[in-house]
């Protein structure tokens, strides 16, 4: 088997990739990613997800006006007044919201975005509610990868749910999940970076040690 084509590899080599070039991106692509989208498990095979795809640039950056306040109020003092995550050093922290902030600065500038969304919604929403959109989101991240482009999971506009939603004119009883920024991306992809299993792994309870996973 190719090892271009390995889901595992694929998965292991999966960046999140926010620098994007702005080229455009063949709508047959775009098509591959919604196929392996819809392909996706959901609860009770309701299928009520639904899926806006962005190309017009003057309504991404109206939405990119809510993505960059949401960054400036509530992401930005997280990243610089937060601990480092584990095993991060402070240059790669430091390096990462730069690519956090590059993303938001080009939000718009990106093709093609796959806003995901959920019809007929739980009242009220529920822990589970998003069961039925976040598989089909790593869908299409796996999809996007497998085809050589760049995407990212993004909620930060969720901060702004109400004002982006509105933007995107989806109709009350729905709403949307995340917005998949989607292109060519401008470097290259590599093994993503993760803590050890045996750091994050349990066995029967929490905190016990799964054995096998010691070395």
């Amino acid at each position: 088997m190719d090892i271009e084509s390995d889901v595992f590899y694929i998965m292991q080599t999966m960046r999140a990739m926010r620098r994007l070039k702005p080229d455009p991106i063949p709508d047959a692509l775009i098509h591959k990613i919604l196929d392996a989208a819809v392909a996706a498990p959901n609860a009770g095979n309701r299928q009520n997800w639904r899926f806006v795809i962005v190309k017009d640039r003057s309504i991404k950056q109206r939405v990119q006006h809510y993505y960059k306040k949401a960054l400036d109020e509530f992401i930005a003092p997280q990243y610089k007044n937060g601990p480092l995550p584990a095993g991060v050093t402070p240059q790669q922290y430091e390096r990462q919201f730069s690519a956090v902030e590059y993303l938001t600065d080009h939000f718009h500038e990106a093709p093609v975005w796959i806003v995901a969304c959920l019809d007929r919604l739980d009242h009220p929403e529920t822990i589970w509610s998003g069961a039925s959109i976040y598989p089909a989101v790593q869908n299409i991240l796996i999809a996007a990868r497998s085809l050589g482009l760049g995407a990212v999971l993004t909620t930060r506009h969720t901060l702004y749910s109400a004002e982006v939603d509105a933007i995107l004119e989806i109709p009350a009883g729905a709403r949307s999940y995340a917005i998949i920024p989607i292109g060519y991306p401008l470097g290259g992809f590599g093994a993503v970076r993760r803590r050890p299993l045996k750091d994050v792994v349990y066995l029967d309870r929490w905190g016990a040690a799964y054995s096998a996973l010691k070395d």
